[in-house]
C-alpha cells in the first residue's frame, strides 16, 4: 500500500485507487485508515457498487462530511452468487450517475476496485470512443491477476446507444460521444 505523507500526517489511499477523469476517482473499499486521504478529495458523492452493506466507517465518514452515497438497486434472487458480475442495468445506472456533473467530485467504490469499477469505466471509455485495446489495457491494469474474460466481453459488446447523455455532463464528455 502506498502511503503519502504531508508534514507529519500520513494519507493512505484505498486499494486500487485511481483518477478516472477530473474529479472522478475509483477504488476498492476504503478502510478507516483511508479516511484522511478520502477527506482531502473533497468528495461530494460516492457511487457504491458493492452488493455488501456500506461499512460503518464509510457511513460515518459520509454523514460527517455531507457526502451522498448512491447505489444501484439490485434485484437479488436465491440463485445469485455471493458477488455476481455487474449487470447491464447496474452499469447503465452507474453511468447515469457518472455522467451527471452535479454529482462531482465523485468517487466510485466496489469491493476490490477491479471488476465492477472496471466494467463501468470500460463502458465509459467506450462511450468516450477509446479504442478497445486501450480500454482493455486499463481494465487489466486494475484487475491484476484476476482478469475476467466475461467482463472484457461485456465491455466489448456494451451498446453505448443505451446511455443517455444529460445536459449537465462533465466537460470531458464531448458531444461526439453519444447525442441525446
Amino acid at each position: 500500500m502506498t502511503v503519502l505523507g504531508v508534514g507529519s500526517a500520513q494519507f493512505n489511499p484505498p486499494p486500487n485507487f485511481g483518477l478516472v477523469e477530473e474529479d472522478f476517482y475509483r477504488s476498492g473499499m476504503p478502510s478507516a485508515q483511508c479516511m484522511p486521504f478520502m477527506e482531502r478529495l473533497s468528495i461530494k458523492t460516492i457511487l457504491f457498487l458493492s452488493h455488501e452493506d456500506v461499512p460503518r466507517t464509510l457511513l460515518n465518514f459520509c454523514t460527517e462530511k455531507g457526502v451522498e452515497i448512491i447505489r444501484p438497486v439490485v434485484t437479488e434472487t436465491k440463485f445469485m452468487k455471493a458477488s455476481p458480475p455487474i449487470s447491464e442495468d447496474e452499469t447503465l445506472f452507474a453511468l447515469q450517475v457518472v455522467l451527471d456533473a452535479s454529482k462531482y467530485p465523485l468517487h466510485m467504490i466496489c469491493d476490490l476496485g477491479r471488476h465492477r469499477n472496471g466494467t463501468v469505466v470500460g463502458c465509459l471509455r467506450k462511450l468516450q470512443q477509446w479504442n478497445l485495446t486501450s480500454i482493455l489495457e486499463e481494465y487489466r491494469r486494475y484487475a491484476g491477476d484476476e482478469i475476467s474474460s466475461l467482463t472484457e466481453q461485456f465491455i466489448e459488446l456494451f451498446d453505448t446507444s443505451l446511455v443517455h447523455i444529460p445536459s449537465c455532463k462533465p466537460s470531458w464528455i464531448h458531444n461526439s460521444a453519444n447525442s441525446m
